[in-house]
């Protein structure tokens, strides 16, 4: 089953580099970096080093792509059959661990304070969330990744 990760408009390049080890050891098959989330390479294709130093170098081990726009990499991950799941809070969210994914599947995480635009998780396929038991109302998005990215591994569905 493919499985792929959008993260849109991540400020933090460690929160970047921290994903990418998730997703290496997580079974990825891509990452697309889109809006101003900073990517492994600059663009002079530099190293980037604070992803680097997070990565540990898993930022060359799993295939990834940048993008400004975030539509258009939805409009093509569809277009292959793949279903899109916004990782956010929000009305129509289900627990993460009532969700089963069938097929291909892009796990969409946002800005590690603003989240997914309410016209963003309009478009997804799917929302999910991580309940909240204690005062505050989020986990930082490379906690949230790794939540979610393990808890649907194939063997956990």
């Amino acid at each position: 089953m493919e499985r792929y990760i959008i993260l849109h408009n991540l400020r933090s390049a460690h929160n970047v580099g921290a994903i990418f080890r998730t997703a290496d050891a997580s079974a990825i098959s891509h990452m697309y970096l889109t809006g101003y989330t900073p990517a492994p390479l600059d663009r002079f294709k530099r190293p980037q080093g604070e992803i680097a130093k997070t990565a540990l170098g898993a930022e060359k081990a799993i295939s990834w792509t940048s993008a400004r726009s975030l539509s258009r990499v939805m409009r093509s991950l569809r277009a292959n059959g793949v279903r899109i799941v916004g990782v956010e809070q929000d009305a129509r969210a289900r627990d993460y661990r009532l969700f089963k994914p069938e097929g291909a599947t892009a796990f969409l995480f946002g800005n590690e304070v603003t989240g997914l635009a309410p016209s963003i998780r309009t478009s997804c396929d799917d929302l999910v969330e991580i309940p909240m038991l204690g005062m505050k109302e989020s986990l930082n998005v490379a906690t949230t990744a790794g939540i979610i990215l393990f808890s649907t591994l194939p063997f956990n569905t």
